[in-house]
């Protein structure tokens, strides 16, 4: 009976189906940017990594219970990196260099990069196609070596394993020691102050090599004091690096944060910090949450794509109640006959459960097991199911209810309302097929008379 009655108001159908698919289409846009844009980088470890923050500056614009310098200076890197308390530990910045390919008909070309020290691939997970990265010993050694993406590795060296092979960078040549896999977390969160959203850097280089060779930095750099003109150097009053380290449990980020106030103290007593013990360590989803990474923009058009769902939804179960209404001489006929209203309910019901989710789309019954996106970074699926029993019980069974509530015979007689109504098509149709009372007539030869 449900097919039926999508017959007979094809139009209307398909505009409560289009209105449906249209909405959820329209959240479902916006919910996987969002999702994409505030998801977990790196799933697994994000509880274990901490980015480190201390307050090195002098006294200037100082206001108790501020946040600390967002980055540390060279000379406390270095030191925390000497002293080891963590798991692992990485020093970086950001930077650019140009890379002369040894390979016929390649000019040239500009790369961005990335000056890290050794724990930085084992601590961020980094894929390796080919090769490994390389070791603390080249760190100390400011060993000419270098890890290259998979595009550079394909743009340079045709996309085969180039672990041993020269690449000339800054008019140095470098070994390359390693070949990254595909790898984009989203967003970039080892290092919040270039571009997020970017695309991974194509070249890895020892951070010392890189001061050695004085290569070209790009990244915020803060300062407050004379850097004598060279403000990469040990000593500058800047703060221009991105200190990161691995913990393995609560108990150990503890013992660290203790280690990060007595170093602190132990620097103001010396006289480099003039501010008061002011330290952070935030593990990646906190850090990423304190640096808002998701625009405003995005979070507004997640509301709008709810609220514009919540519309189509609404005006669905309009169209739905409408029709429904309009049937009500039926139903009640119906009912008359003996139709339960469990019935009646059942097969508006089922009604309003085809249009929902009668729809055509790559996943059946998205209603009901929620929208779904795909992290690209991490490769796993999100569900969000928050609203979805709202929704099939504003879809389903508000316009079902009224229907199943129509008492038996409304519509008829004093209740069939004004000739010509097209409520009362339904029971016109049905009782015009009725066959008309015949009455048996008698001959008595004196007359006729009806028979009783």
């Amino acid at each position: 009976m449900a097919l039926r009655s999508f017959r007979r108001d094809k139009a209307l159908t398909a505009l409560m189906v289009f209105a449906i698919a249209l909405g959820i289409g329209a959240c479902m846009t916006t919910l996987t940017v969002f999702h994409v844009l505030s998801g977990d980088p790196i799933p697994g470890k994000s509880d274990r990594l901490f980015y480190v923050q201390l307050d090195p500056a002098d006294m200037n614009d100082f206001t108790p219970g501020e946040e600390p310098s967002e980055q540390v200076s060279r000379y406390d890197a270095e030191t925390l990196l000497r002293e080891k308390r963590g798991m692992r530990q990485s020093m970086m910045t950001g930077g650019g260099v140009s890379i002369t390919p040894d390979r016929e008909g390649l000019p040239p070309f500009v790369s961005d990069a990335r000056y890290a020290t050794a724990d930085f691939f084992p601590m961020f997970d980094v894929p390796l196609l080919y090769g490994n990265g390389w070791s603390a010993k080249e760190d100390e050694a400011h060993a000419r070596v270098a890890v290259i993406s998979k595009t550079l590795n394909e743009r340079v060296f045709g996309g085969g394993n180039s672990v041993g092979k020269q690449l000339r960078i800054d008019q140095a040549d470098f070994t390359v020691v390693g070949v990254i896999n595909e790898w984009r977390p989203t967003p970039r969160f080892y290092d919040m102050y270039s571009e997020r959203y970017g695309a991974l850097e194509d070249v890895f280089l020892p951070f010392s090599t890189s001061r050695d060779l004085d290569m070209g930095r790009n990244g915020s750099m803060d300062c407050w004091g004379d850097s004598d003109g060279d403000a990469t150097s040990v000593n500058a009053p800047c703060v221009w690096i991105q200190y990161w380290v691995e913990l393995d449990s609560p108990a150990k980020a503890a013992e660290y944060r203790d280690y990060l106030n007595n170093y602190s103290d132990q620097q103001r007593t010396a006289g480099r910090y003039k501010r008061p013990t002011n330290v952070r360590l935030r593990n990646v989803m906190e850090f990423l949450e304190f640096n808002r990474f998701v625009p405003n923009d995005v979070v507004m058009q997640l509301w709008l794509g709810f609220g514009f769902l919540l519309v189509c939804f609404i005006n669905t179960v309009g169209l739905l109640l409408a029709k429904f209404l309009r049937r009500g001489s039926e139903i009640g006929v119906r009912r008359a006959l003996g139709a339960s209203r469990g019935a009646i309910f059942t097969q508006s019901y089922i009604e309003a459960g085809a249009i929902s989710t009668g729809r055509r789309h790559p996943r059946p019954g998205l209603v009901a097991a929620g929208p779904v996106g795909r992290a690209p970074a991490t490769g796993q699926l999100c569900r969000t199911g928050a609203p979805d029993l709202g929704m099939l019980v504003l879809t389903f069974v508000l316009p079902s209810s009224p229907a199943s509530s129509r008492r038996p015979a409304a519509g008829l007689a004093g209740d069939a309302g004004h000739p010509g109504d097209p409520a009362q098509e339904p029971v016109t149709r049905m009782w015009s097929g009725a066959r008309p009372a015949t009455h048996a007539h008698r001959n008595t030869g004196s007359g006729t008379s009806p028979a009783p």
